[in-house]
């Protein structure tokens, strides 16, 4: 009886070793993925003219928040202000303008962004057909003058959302550049 005892007493030593081992490798492989995860997290920038409305916007909506980390004339020499115009759970619609409390009057607006979740009733999309990042159609529009010049505009469709960019008196190349920053995390 006592070598009985003795030798389940021995395989009960192995087998928790053998276990403590496995745990033990298997908490480091946890850590070390939780460790590549935070530090892909951390190589995703965010462009410092969001950092303010981010909370509120990932709050509000539920479809994917995709923001550039380009924008056109934000070279500090003019601060640019991002304002919520509205954040539902399937739409954002962000104006961008040169004061904080711009209401998209066409001396303070630079531009838009917004987002809206696919549904059969969202139009399809028009314009000219460019290349974007991760072999993603884009359509440009133009913008116009009259008495005031409307945003140019280049809408992509990406995992079941409408994205739209837009600039007053846009340019094309501005146009992808500053989707591609939204599109390329």
């Amino acid at each position: 009886m006592i070598l009985s005892f003795r030798n389940i007493s021995v395989v009960c030593a192995v087998f928790l070793s053998v276990s403590v081992s496995s745990f033990h490798k298997s908490a480091i492989a946890t850590i070390n993925n939780q460790s590549q995860l935070i530090a892909q997290q951390s190589k995703i920038q965010l462009h410092p003219v969001f950092k303010s409305i981010l909370p509120k916007l990932k709050q509000k909506t539920q479809i994917k928040i995709l923001l550039p980390k380009f924008i056109p004339e934000s070279d500090g020499e003019n601060p640019i202000y991002a304002i919520i115009e509205a954040a539902t759970p399937k739409k954002y619609d962000i104006l961008l303008g040169f004061s904080p409390d711009c209401t998209g009057g066409t001396a303070c607006r630079l531009g838009v962004l917004s987002a809206e979740a696919v549904t059969r009733k969202t139009p399809r999309l028009n314009g000219k057909r460019v290349s974007l990042a991760k072999g993603i159609t884009g359509y440009f529009v133009d913008f116009t003058c009259g008495a005031n010049c409307s945003d140019a505009t280049l809408t992509w469709r990406q995992q079941g959302v409408q994205y739209v960019v837009g600039l007053k008196a846009g340019d094309r190349t501005s146009l992808v550049k500053m989707a591609n920053s939204a599109i390329n995390p």
